[in-house]
C-alpha cells in the first residue's frame, strides 16, 4: 500500500489476528485495530488475536473488538488506512455486499488509503464490477484501482478456476 505507516489502520474481519500483526510489523508507528464477527460458526476469539499479537512482539501497537462489517462502530473518518481480506463476503446480515466497501470507506479519513481483497467477481453479492468502481468513486474516493486477480501473472493457472482464486480481485486506492 502506498502508506507511510503514521497513524491508525483498520483490519476488517481479522481473524484470527494475521493481517492486523502484519500491518503493525510492517508498520511500527500505526496503531492498529481488528475487528471481527467472532461468532459460534468460528473458532477465532478476541483472546487468540491477543495472543498472536504478544507473541509477534505487537501488542502495544494492536487493539481487537468485537463488531460487525456491516456498522462499523468508528466515526465517520477515523482511520488513515483500512484493509479487509475475504470477509465481506461473509457477512450474512447484509445481501447487497457493495454497502459493506460502503461501510469501510466511511471510516477512511480523506486521503487515507484501502485495500480489499474479496469475490468481487461474483456478481450476485457485488454486482458488476465496473458498476462498483464507479460507485465507489462518487462515494468520495479519489482513485479506486481493480485488480482482477485470474489475470495476474503471479498466480499459477491451476489456481485461477472459479471455484479458487478465479472470482477474487482487489480493490485499492485513496480517498
Amino acid at each position: 500500500m502506498d502508506w507511510n505507516g503514521q497513524g491508525n489502520a483498520l483490519d476488517i474481519g481479522c481473524g484470527n489476528g494475521a493481517l492486523t500483526i502484519k500491518l503493525a510489523k510492517k508498520y511500527p508507528s500505526a496503531k492498529v485495530t481488528g475487528i471481527d464477527q467472532w461468532g459460534k460458526q468460528w473458532e477465532y476469539a478476541k483472546a487468540t488475536c491477543e495472543r498472536n499479537a504478544s507473541i509477534e512482539g505487537v501488542s502495544n501497537q494492536t487493539t481487537f473488538r468485537q463488531a460487525s462489517a456491516a456498522s462499523l462502530p468508528f466515526p465517520d473518518e477515523s482511520f488513515d488506512t483500512v484493509v479487509s481480506n475475504l470477509t465481506f463476503h461473509e457477512v450474512r446480515e447484509v445481501r447487497d455486499k457493495r454497502q459493506l466497501v460502503q461501510e469501510a470507506l466511511r471510516v477512511l479519513k480523506k486521503d487515507g488509503v484501502f485495500a480489499f481483497q474479496d469475490l468481487f467477481l461474483i456478481r450476485q453479492a457485488f454486482g458488476d464490477v465496473n458498476d462498483l468502481v464507479k460507485s465507489i468513486r462518487s462515494w468520495g474516493v479519489g482513485s479506486v484501482e481493480f485488480v482482477d486477480t485470474s489475470k495476474v501473472s503471479y498466480i499459477p493457472a491451476a489456481l485461477k478456476l472459479p471455484f479458487m482464486v478465479g472470482t477474487i480481485g482487489l480493490f485499492k486506492g485513496r480517498k
